[in-house]
């Protein structure tokens, strides 16, 4: 007993302290009081010391503290904030007979500033660093939706997906997945509606939705499936297009249907030649309540490959877009000789024809 009693009081001490600074970081460190306790602390030491040194610690010193106090705190605490700094500015101003007018007005100016990004960020609930910490979560995740599964010894894979002006979201983007017996992988390249940032809020939204159907229903129902989700949204310009395919891993049959998507394309071994896909008809999503869709069967043979791509791609105003998929075929033939690995990054370095466009290449073959 006299052993175990030092050993429970030292673990009742360590839960106690494990509480206590639990409790702090809950309650304290990351609380707008405490954050707001800190930064008013700050405003009135750069306040003293302006009043001592004005050369040394200026007076618009105290933007910084605004700008702090933006990315840290909701609103109201934000315009404690900014009347703890109005009274010091004020106070230092009484002090210093030559307060300089430019430095009034840079704080105030940075304050107006920050308190119109604070209360819109507000407005959305992601006033702090929370807000940036959401929107980084939601990239990272669609990020990860759009990565390629695990292929078998045989098969190879490259993704390549590039924003409108190299935005961190996107309007392409790309939902993966293998079956669970692990013989088939289905892939779904899809184009929402606009570009860059303002496209990427869709994008999000329909990357979640079109995962979960994806390898959920059987691959002739996903498109009509992903359609009528599409028009119970009810968006003004909410279409999307879809390019998609289901290979069967072990015999590398595969079959491939577009919704409004650029066709797929098939290299051939055999011949050496690059064959677009037959199943290039099909209305765009969230149009046409009973749309039908065309599929078109294959089969990749040892070192075929199949791309898919965007319009992005080959797009360019005032020119047939035939131009532009015959300039991403001949692209393509250098591929055959100096091999597929890495193919979809040079396709996508040379053939895109502007880059105020989103665009994605997808490249799956056999070695």
């Amino acid at each position: 007993m006299s052993a175990a009693s030092p050993r429970r009081r030292r673990a009742r001490r360590s839960a106690l302290w494990w509480r206590a600074t639990t409790y702090a970081k809950r309650h304290l460190l990351y609380s707008d009081g405490f954050t707001l306790l800190v930064l008013s602390l700050c405003a009135g030491a750069l306040g003293v010391l302006y009043t001592r040194d004005p050369g040394l610690f200026p007076l618009s010193m105290l933007a910084l503290v605004v700008l702090a106090g933006g990315f840290l705190l909701s609103v109201r605490s934000l315009l404690l904030l900014d009347v703890v700094v109005a009274a010091v500015v004020v106070a230092d101003v009484v002090r210093v007979d030559d307060a300089s007018v430019g430095a009034i007005v840079v704080v105030v100016g940075t304050a107006a500033m920050v308190h119109l990004l604070a209360r819109s960020r507000g407005r959305l609930g992601v006033q702090g660093t929370r807000g940036d910490s959401m929107l980084v979560d939601l990239r990272d995740r669609l990020t990860a939706q759009g990565e390629m599964p695990a292929l078998p010894d045989g098969w190879s894979a490259e993704i390549v997906l590039r924003s409108a002006g190299g935005a961190s979201f996107s309007g392409d983007f790309l939902v993966a997945t293998r079956s669970d017996d692990g013989t088939h992988v289905e892939v779904a390249l899809v184009d929402v509606s606009g570009k860059g940032v303002d496209a990427g809020t869709r994008a999000l939204l329909l990357s979640g939705a079109f995962g979960g159907l994806l390898g959920s229903v059987p691959h002739e129902e996903f498109l009509p499936a992903t359609n009528r989700y599409l028009i119970r949204q009810h968006w003004e310009e909410g279409f999307a297009t879809v390019a998609h395919v289901v290979i069967d891993l072990a015999t590398g049959e595969y079959v491939v249907s577009v919704a409004g998507h650029p066709p797929a394309v098939h290299f051939t071994s055999g011949s050496g030649r690059w064959r677009v896909s037959e199943a290039s008809e099909g209305p765009l999503l969230g149009i046409f309540p009973d749309a039908k869709f065309v599929a078109e069967r294959g089969r990749l043979e040892r070192g075929d490959a199949l791309l898919m791509f965007t319009d992005g791609l080959i797009e360019k105003p005032g020119q047939d877009i035939s131009v532009g998929i015959d300039k991403l075929l001949g692209e393509a033939e250098r591929l055959v000789t100096r091999g597929f690995r890495h193919g979809a990054r040079k396709l996508i370095d040379r053939v895109a024809a502007a880059h105020n466009d989103d665009r994605a290449v997808v490249l799956i073959w056999r070695d």
